[in-house]
């Protein structure tokens, strides 16, 4: 494919680099020549030098054939306005905009349409013609309302319509199936279906089989109905009890969404540093006890009891404060600590550090990204250990004659190195992929690659074809 992407900040930039070795042209645009010259030096890619709105410079850039444009500016406007001026001068077929300003979100239905107009519908007579939005705040914020709900959850990832979900969890001592081949797992839990889809020893991807042993500190992938996530999850490691108190450190967009979602069920505490901000905050979140001040002052969370805190949120827009405050709240007693982290340099350091879980929006955003670039029916992508691994849901279509998947069983279909099939969602219903499961028309099926050099191989492997037999 042909793809624009404007914005060659950390989202941008990682972007092009996950899309640039599978196949792709992709064209890069910013106004800093320094970052352009870095990433061009660095991947193979065209760059484009100028304001990503003006015609002009989308034309240099070729939109006039372009498959799709990818406007991830950090300006909602440059974004919105890049994606009308794509579809009203150059007809490019697939527009996709980062927005992020809640104002713009909250009138999404009035202010976004999609280019294609169906059979009944009237044209819109205004608004910005948007074929898929991507609001990152909402997406982090939902995944970390995942995390909550999964006390001790690495990742939390949910397909089709949440009837699934892909978990990883750190193993440790004291799980009954630490120290045990993975064959075991059935006696352990008998009347619970699940499938290990990989394990990360030491950094280093391990293809799980029978006769794999578990061992303390392995970061496990699986996957299982989503009813039974804590009973496998039991068999790793020790279940945390369910989180009742928490605190919020930052009343952004993130944050307040995070304490909107939090406070029926919890006892949720923020700190926001702006008055102004604090006081709006108090008036919206009727449940939400809101102060004003530092989250990195010691007297503050010793007054609010932080010791008694089941799980401290940094989510700022500083990396620096997040980190600082987390270090700080965890020393004074809080259980679990999780940091918004935005630069993905900085992610590495604080896992090594006293934290449980540093949380990158870059990789949530690439993650809702990648779902709307990939081909093949594939209709959820996940990026896993900072885009190492990913996720994917494929719609099985065709029939036994077209399709290279249908009416097979999952041993006999010749998968790319590294690839699990680890589960499918038939209607309802949710199997594992054992080798003797026979895939059908219209399955969704959860594939796991730790080696994404061949995503290529797997979106051709779920694209029908009029003429294989």
């Amino acid at each position: 494919m042909k793809i624009i992407i404007l914005g060659a900040g950390q989202v941008g930039g990682t972007l092009a680099e996950n899309l640039v070795g599978e196949n792709n042209d992709i064209t890069l645009v910013d106004n800093d020549r320094a970052r352009l010259r870095l990433l061009q030096d660095k991947f193979d890619l065209r760059v484009v030098v100028g304001h990503g709105a003006h015609p002009s410079v989308l034309k240099e850039a070729g939109a006039e054939d372009a498959d799709m444009l990818i406007a991830v500016t950090n300006s909602d406007e440059c974004n919105m306005a890049a994606c009308q001026i794509a579809y009203s001068l150059f007809g490019t077929p697939t527009k996709i905009a980062r927005i992020r300003s809640e104002p713009y979100l909250d009138i999404r239905d009035r202010l976004f349409f999609n280019s294609e107009v169906k059979s009944g519908d009237t044209k819109p007579r205004g608004g910005f013609i948007i074929d898929e939005l991507i609001a990152p705040e909402q997406l982090v914020t939902a995944y970390i309302h995942r995390l909550i709900t999964y006390p001790g959850a690495l990742q939390v990832l949910e397909f089709a319509q949440g009837k699934l979900s892909l978990v990883a969890v750190r193993a440790y001592y004291g799980g009954p199936l630490v120290g045990n081949a993975l064959a075991t797992l059935r006696d352990h839990i008998p009347n619970i279906d699940t499938r290990v889809a990989a394990i990360f020893r030491q950094g280093k991807a391990i293809m799980p089989r029978g006769t794999t042993i578990i061992e303390a500190d392995d970061e496990v992938f699986f996957v299982a109905d989503s009813r039974h996530i804590r009973a496998v999850m039991s068999e790793m490691q020790k279940l945390d009890n369910s989180y009742r108190n928490i605190m919020i450190a930052g009343g952004g967009n993130v944050g307040y969404g995070l304490a909107q979602r939090l406070q029926k069920h919890h006892s949720v505490k923020l700190i926001e540093h702006r008055q102004d901000r604090a006081e709006m905050l108090s008036e919206k979140l009727e449940n939400t006890t809101v102060f004003c001040g530092d989250a990195s002052d010691q007297e503050l969370l010793n007054e609010e009891h932080i010791d008694q805190t089941d799980v401290f949120i940094a989510v700022t827009n500083d990396d620096e404060a997040n980190i600082m405050s987390a270090l700080l709240a965890k020393r004074l007693g809080a259980k679990k600590v999780m940091v918004l982290i935005q630069r993905e340099a900085y992610v590495d350091i604080v896992q090594e550090a006293n934290i449980d879980i540093a949380i990158s929006p870059q990789q949530t955003t690439i993650s809702a990204l990648l779902t709307h670039i990939r081909q093949g029916d594939i209709c959820n992508v996940y990026s896993l250990r900072r885009g190492a691994a990913e996720a994917i849901e494929a719609i099985a279509h065709g029939d036994s004659s077209t399709s290279k998947v249908i009416g097979k069983q999952i041993g006999d279909i010749k998968l790319p190195p590294g690839t699990t099939i680890g589960a499918i969602v038939r209607n309802d219903e949710v199997l594992m992929g054992h080798d003797k499961t026979v895939i059908e028309q219209g399955d969704h099926v959860i594939l796991f690659l730790v080696n994404k050099k061949f995503i290529s191989d797997v979106e051709k492997l779920f694209q029908p074809s009029a003429f294989f037999f």
